[in-house]
């Protein structure tokens, strides 16, 4: 991650290099991702995510 802020509900977020989840829930700080077809799976490292846009960024573009 660029920063050293972790993702919120709502971000986009690389887990691995090209593929792309967003970030459903945060629950006991474990982030649980959801990408199109996949069912929700927890995130083992969230240090590992790198945010793609924030929740206000995929709002303004209109993609939410």
């Amino acid at each position: 991650m660029s920063s050293s802020k972790l993702p919120e509900v709502g971000d986009e977020v690389e887990y691995a290099p090209g593929r792309l989840a967003v970030v459903t829930d945060v629950r006991k700080g474990t982030p649980y991702l959801r990408s199109p077809g996949i069912t929700e799976w927890p995130v083992q490292d969230p240090t590992a995510l790198t945010v793609k846009r924030t929740r206000a960024e995929r709002i303004a573009a209109d993609d939410f």
